[in-house]
């Protein structure tokens, strides 16, 4: 068991008779980047947080690096990083003196002008959060959940607000950090990223792990493939099992150039989609 970051086993969480969290079962490795995603109140964040021992659970059985968070000792609190959702906006403290009041609570601490710098906070060392951008408060929540230099990290939609050019800067961060040995448990809603980013990706829908691959595994459950252009003002679109014929033949119908012609695979989002939806999402659409 020492290659495995977390074991959750027939975990079950329930809020006033509706089971948030209905008897998930889940294995993340050590090292590995694991993207958990789902729509708002499928689970998600309430797995999240009893895997950081946050929050109790009814049923099931759920080790963290070997031990069982609600027995959460220091030394097992020193090995686990943790980003939450959100954080206050307002605090006396600069970014500086922040992360340096966290460093003191570890043993092993990442040096603090190194962290602002992977950051990219070391311009804004001297501001306070409520000086500080939305994105730029992203960043510091980022390097105060990775300054005692965990063995395990959960990542809360570590993004939001962050500009395309700081979400690439971001990745590879979290890219650096998993070469370095680091588990990575990352929720985030945006795809791209995940896509990325995870080595693995488990998704959940009402309260149960409804697919666990590779992004390229889940990928390859998707079948068919779109294929549009246009044609006498008007926008034509057909999806088939076997596009290399079928634009065989759509080509032997035309002479010269089609136009606006497109030939575009499922994408990782179009299979998360698919495996969410679900008849009662159906019926309230």
């Amino acid at each position: 068991m020492n290659d495995v970051a977390v074991q959750v086993s027939g975990l079950i969480k329930s809020y006033g008779g509706v089971r948030a969290v209905d008897e998930l079962d889940l294995t993340i490795k050590r090292g590995e980047i694991f993207a958990l995603l789902g729509p708002n109140g499928a689970g998600k964040s309430t797995t999240v947080e009893i895997l950081e021992g946050f929050r109790g659970r009814d049923a099931g059985d759920v080790t963290v690096l070997g031990i069982d968070p609600v027995m959460a000792t220091r030394s097992w609190r020193e090995k686990v990083g943790v980003m939450l959702q959100s954080t206050s906006p307002r605090s006396f403290l600069t970014a500086r003196e922040a992360l340096t009041h966290a460093a003191r609570l570890y043993s092993n601490p990442r040096d603090v002008d190194d962290m602002l710098n992977a950051v990219g906070l070391m311009d804004k060392a001297e501001e306070k959060p409520q000086e500080l951008s939305g994105g730029q408060r992203r960043r510091l929540d980022v390097a105060t959940a990775l300054i005692g230099q965990p063995e395990l990290v959960f990542l809360d939609e570590p993004t939001t607000g962050f500009d395309p050019e700081a979400r690439r800067q971001f990745w590879g961060l979290v890219e650096s950090i998993a070469a370095d040995g680091t588990t990575v448990l990352l929720t985030t809603h945006y795809l791209d990223e995940a896509d990325h980013l995870a080595d693995r990706i488990g998704i959940i829908s009402a309260g149960q792990l409804v697919a666990l691959d590779t992004p390229e595994g889940l990928r390859q459950r998707a079948t068919g493939a779109r294929v549009s252009w246009r044609e006498a003002g008007a926008t034509h679109a057909e999806t088939t099992e076997t596009p290399t014929a079928f634009l065989r033949n759509l080509l032997a119908q035309h002479e010269g150039e089609i136009d606006r012609l497109e030939v575009t695979h499922p994408s990782l989002e179009d299979v998360y989609l698919d495996l969410i939806a679900t008849p009662e999402a159906e019926a309230d659409a």
